[in-house]
């Protein structure tokens, strides 16, 4: 496992070069998420609807989660990142993030 930056998670997942998975809980992914991942929360996570042909970008809240995730996935598969500083930093870096209501947020 390797860590990422979200300017460079961004510009990876943007390009589709890697696929973002945000392992965070519903409300909060609900709150408001980043463009163009997929959604595996660590509660129900499943390794098997993960997709095994570009790099995996992992990402939470503040980093914790996705880094134990991304910990448990890089045992059975290469090129996993886990995104420093999460959605939280992603946020205070200005990149695009949508939610339902139109408003995102972090929660």
């Amino acid at each position: 496992m390797q860590d990422i930056t979200p300017q460079v998670a961004f510009a990876e997942i943007a390009s589709g070069r890697a696929i973002g998975v945000d392992v965070r809980e519903s409300h909060e992914w609900e709150a408001g998420h980043a463009e163009n991942v997929s959604w595996n929360p660590m509660s129900a996570f499943d390794i098997n609807a993960l997709p095994t042909d570009k790099p995996l970008i992992f990402i939470c809240r503040s980093g914790t989660r996705s880094g134990q995730v991304a910990d448990a996935v890089a045992a059975q598969m290469d090129n996993v990142f886990n995104m420093t500083g999460g959605m939280k930093a992603w946020n205070e870096a200005g990149l695009a993030m949508v939610s339902d209501n139109g408003n995102p947020e972090v929660a």
